[in-house]
């Protein structure tokens, strides 16, 4: 049987201003990734997404970001990795209080945005993010590319680790992802669930430049700012049960 978790950025609203469909998303997705203050969310939004988790059972995930809330967290800076480690631990305490008051726990890490993409190549960033991750839990995983600094350096650390491919970005031949949308919007949600059935069943994806590669994937991601999000997220887990795929939190992948 082929099992794979589904995952959503959430909690990414903040004050006035929302985004993303959350609560719809939920009843799609295995595991959720809730932003914690620094690229977006607030308390208010942190503390509903936690509970909206809970209702769904939902595994928990902490994203956290880089201080650029102006930026959504997508535009690259210059930390330390002291630096890195304080922000981490930082967004996924805050988090981590907001599970214990609802009385459940943090399933997994997945950083956001440019502090994600930097992470996967380069090992400096990588072990200050893992380091952070095995002092809060070390029972906590990781989200990473399968081809990244991030995956060898938690293979080494023996810290938990997912290998995560994407449903909305178009992937690289070097194993990686653009960081933003290729072309205006994503509407062909047929195409794009056979293309996630294809990576967890064949092992295989189409890069944006046409080439066939191998990947692995035990977790898929939806971001929750994709254009149709929850129309995509109803499509692919329609389009993986079809294809005798079991869909479950990631802790049923990673011990």
């Amino acid at each position: 049987m082929y099992k794979v978790d589904l995952n959503c950025d959430m909690g990414e609203s903040f004050g006035l201003y929302e985004l993303g469909n959350d609560e719809e998303l939920m009843q799609s997705i295995t595991s959720a990734n809730i932003a914690c203050g620094f690229h977006a969310g607030d308390p208010h939004v942190m503390r509903k997404t936690v509970e909206l988790a809970k209702k769904y059972d939902v595994g928990i995930g902490a994203h956290p970001g880089l201080p650029d809330l102006l930026g959504f967290g997508r535009r690259f800076m210059t930390c330390t990795p002291s630096e890195i480690k304080d922000y981490v631990m930082y967004q996924v305490g805050a988090l981590r209080e907001f599970c214990a008051a609802a009385d459940v726990k943090i399933q997994h890490c997945k950083p956001h945005g440019a502090l994600f993409m930097k992470a996967m190549e380069d090992k400096t960033i990588a072990r200050a993010i893992l380091e952070t991750i095995h002092t809060i839990d070390p029972k906590m995983v990781i989200f990473a590319l399968s081809q990244s600094e991030v995956m060898e350096e938690a293979i080494k650390m023996g810290v938990p680790v997912a290998k995560e491919a994407y449903a909305d970005r178009e992937h690289t031949e070097s194993g990686s992802i653009l960081l933003t949308r290729t072309g205006a919007q994503i509407n062909d949600y047929e195409e794009m669930a056979q293309r996630v059935v294809r990576m967890v069943k064949e092992g295989r994806v189409f890069t944006h430049d046409g080439k066939d590669v191998a990947i692995k994937a035990e977790t898929i991601c939806i971001h929750g700012d994709t254009p149709g999000a929850p129309a995509l997220a109803k499509k692919v887990v329609e389009a993986l049960k079809e294809s005798g795929v079991e869909i479950v939190p990631i802790k049923k992948i990673i011990s």
